[in-house]
């Protein structure tokens, strides 16, 4: 028997050719479907493909790649539940022709759905509560009773006895079908649930609301003020709203302030139903049938509708908001650290007092303090004198305060001192989500002892302005800040994504192999949390790397896992400058080719490298590639990506992001002025807008219609998160704290 169904289910598994669903769904070549699913089934990493593998692919990128992956999984789902589906109904002896095609021509789990729905094992309902009684040929007697007879008094009569008869043959005190009602009602039951069963039926009348549909909100109680007035009398077209308004709406659902309902087009839906169920008119089962296709649209259809496009409704929201996050969380991970400088990380409190860590130019803290600047203590002698010696003695070059509560009073604290004082110093305001969760955690414990929570969560802010992305991995990524409704959403989903645009921002970048820590290196292709601690634990015991192929000599790190990761990870000054560089061990002796014809070698590679500068290392006209690339045995792809890299050597991608405002003054609310233009820096980019920090505590609103002058369906088509933006105040609301600003700037 089990040998049977599985060849049932390699059978019916042959229906669907994915890769060319894939190839029609994501516009790409029917040949880079097969070649990347191919990869993907060996345990390649989509970064790793993306990289290394563009020869093979076409140069598909990692959001192409990851889209692919994810809908990969979905339709072989997809074509497993329709094996196990189909083996079901043929096992009953119930699967025709017909279904199989349907079943087999099925593109969404939810159509599969609505065609097994007649054929699932049931749980105790009416309906079967009806069938045990043995109504079910009732039942199809009601259905099939034959339409009015129009031969006068007599034959109605005549008629209306034998339904009558019929129906009293089911009268059966011992199945508790006590009456004549007893027996129609239990008949009805299955009748509803037949129609509420049919696939058809479903499939019409849920695309019959999504089109035409309301949704629709109520408060619990109208005199309660709260963030969701705009929803207490609210309704809008299902088809028309937009994903932030469905998350409010279900988050004001979730705190129990607001009633959320869909309404459908009831009347066009119940017609349909009886041009359907009701194919014999007649006085004595027709207004029966209204009956039970009425009930079974209010008691099984409706609700379930219901449901399921409010669930899809909040997917769909999801899908949007995780896109918009993982965009955000890309910008703000590649961020340009600033290196080299000496930082004071600064936490901002009032009764606990402004933690402070002061690290060095490799993130080494070297010094921590609490002062107590702000109120209730108000001791700014204190602070003067603090930061006048952190400057003389450790030579911090920026101030990096936290964003969260007493950070404007900090600001304007720091503003103050640098100015009377003269210090040759600027400060910056830093995002601190996440840094109190971090504080607390076992990692930050780990690597910071002997600290309490507050000082390290002064490090962390301070290290996030060296290098935001070594030190933002630390973070679940959701903690980080970036998003909206991110806490509502299906967090498994929520941590897929995200983990996924950090690992492609940790590989694009690349991490130094002798300084990463362990939840960098996590983020590495083809390394594991457990490799990633033997990396760190090898190196803690013999030193340093000095060759990317140590790495073979670390405990559970195979040939497999190191050409995942041999090309992200990056050695300054070992034994083979290339180690320095993007460029994939594999592609070494190839490289060393290339270099002997253009008169290179290693050590002009290695000067290259720590000179840091464009000294056209390795330029090549663009109309002998081809022929160079299989002079020296390799794709003209690969030599193109080592040819750039060999142009800067271990250059670092995020240079050419825009670096963050340094400050030595500040703005308060009061001081703005509708008409005034400012530079700002893009913090969050949301569905309907763009909050920017203009230099006050209260970062401003550009509404998606301010942003630009042409036409964009989302804000982030125009402006990302770090992008430094001239903006021009709209209007200032104090009381609301709301600061209304534009892009779309007069000059005059």
């Amino acid at each position: 028997m089990i040998t049977l169904v599985i060849g049932r289910l390699f059978n019916y598994t042959k229906t669907m050719d994915i890769n060319l669903k894939l190839k029609n769904e994501l516009n790409i070549e029917k040949w880079q479907v097969e070649a990347a699913v191919k990869l993907i089934d060996e345990g390649n990493t989509i970064p790793f493909i993306a990289r290394y593998r563009k020869e093979v692919t076409g140069s598909l990128d990692d959001e192409i790649l990851r889209a692919l992956s994810e809908r990969l999984v979905y339709l072989r789902n997809l074509e497993e539940k329709k094996a196990q589906v189909l083996a079901s109904i043929e096992e009953q002896g119930k699967l025709t022709d017909e279904l199989k095609g349907r079943i087999l021509a099925a593109e969404t789990l939810v159509v599969v759905e609505d065609l097994y729905r007649p054929y699932r094992p049931k749980r105790k309902t009416r309906a079967s509560i009806a069938r045990d009684k043995g109504l079910e040929s009732l039942a199809e007697f009601i259905l099939l009773f034959p339409a009015n007879v129009h031969n006068g008094k007599d034959s109605h009569e005549l008629q209306e006895a034998q339904f009558n008869t019929e129906v009293e043959k089911y009268i059966n005190p011992d199945k508790e079908v006590h009456t004549a009602l007893d027996a129609i009602q239990g008949a009805k039951d299955i009748i509803a649930e037949n129609i509420s069963d049919d696939a058809d039926h479903r499939i019409y009348i849920r695309q019959l609301t999504l089109d035409e549909g309301m949704i629709t909100s109520t408060a619990k109680d109208e005199k309660t003020a709260s963030v969701y007035e705009m929803y207490y009398a609210y309704e809008e077209p299902l088809k028309k709203i937009v994903g932030h308004r469905t998350l409010a709406l279900n988050r004001g659902e979730a705190e129990k302030m607001l009633i959320v309902k869909i309404t459908a087009p009831e009347e066009r839906i119940l017609n349909y139903l009886a041009k359907k169920v009701i194919t014999n008119d007649n006085k004595f089962t027709t207004p029966l049938l209204k009956e039970t296709i009425s009930d079974s649209y209010n008691r099984l259809i409706a609700p379930a509708i219901e449901r399921e496009i409010r669930n899809f409704l909040t997917e769909t929201a999801e899908n949007g908001a995780i896109g918009v996050f993982g965009k955000n969380l890309e910008q703000l991970l590649m961020q340009p650290p600033i290196a080299g400088k000496v930082v004071l990380g600064w936490d901002p409190a009032f009764r606990t007092g402004c933690k402070l860590a002061v690290v060095d130019s490799t993130g080494k803290v070297i010094y921590t303090r609490v002062i107590y600047p702000t109120a209730p203590q108000n001791n700014i002698n204190e602070a003067k004198q603090t930061l006048t010696e952190l400057v003389n003695k450790h030579g911090v070059n920026i101030i990096s305060v936290g964003n969260g509560t007493a950070s404007r009073e900090s600001e304007q604290i720091i503003a103050a001192i640098i100015k009377e004082l003269k210090l040759p110093v600027q400060y910056v305001i830093v995002n601190e989500a996440g840094a109190s969760v971090y504080s607390a955690s076992k990692l930050a414990t780990e690597e910071f002892p002997k600290l309490d929570v507050g000082e390290r969560s002064a490090a962390s802010i301070a290290r996030r302005l060296q290098d935001p992305l070594a030190e933002l991995v630390k973070i679940d990524p959701k903690s980080i800040g970036v998003g909206q409704y991110q806490h509502d959403m299906n967090q498994k989903k929520l941590s897929e994504a995200l983990s996924g645009v950090v690992e492609n921002c940790v590989n694009k970048v690349g991490v130094d192999l002798n300084t990463a820590s362990v939840s960098l290196l996590t983020y590495i292709s083809g390394i594991n949390k457990v490799i990633a601690k033997n990396i760190v634990e090898y190196r803690e015991q013999n030193g340093r790397f000095n060759d990317r192929k140590q790495l073979l000599k670390v405990a559970k790190l195979g040939p497999k896992a190191y050409e995942q990761c041999a090309g992200f990870m990056r050695i300054t000054g070992g034994k083979n400058p290339l180690d320095a560089t993007s460029v994939h061990p594999e592609s070494y002796a190839a490289t060393m080719k290339m270099l002997e014809k253009m008169g290179k070698t290693l050590a002009d590679v290695k000067e290259a490298s720590a000179n840091q500068k464009s000294n056209r290392l390795a330029t090549l006209d663009p109309a002998k590639i081809k022929s160079f690339a299989a002079e020296i045995g390799i794709g003209e792809i690969t030599l193109s990506d080592i040819l750039k890299e060999l142009e800067k050597p271990a250059r670092d991608p995020r240079e050419n992001m825009p670096a963050p405002i340094l400050r030595n003054d500040v703005l308060e609310m009061k001081d703005l002025k509708a008409g005034m233009i400012l530079k700002g820096t893009v913090r969050n980019v949301i569905d309907f807008g763009a909050f920017v920090d203009i230099g006050v505590h209260q970062d401003g609103l550009v509404h998606i219609s301010q942003i630009t002058n042409r036409y964009i369906k989302h804000p982030l088509e125009a402006v990302s998160v770090g992008d430094v933006v001239d903006v021009q105040v709209l209007s200032i609301d104090e009381v609301k704290k709301r600061i209304s600003l534009t892009m779309k700037i007069s000059w005059e």
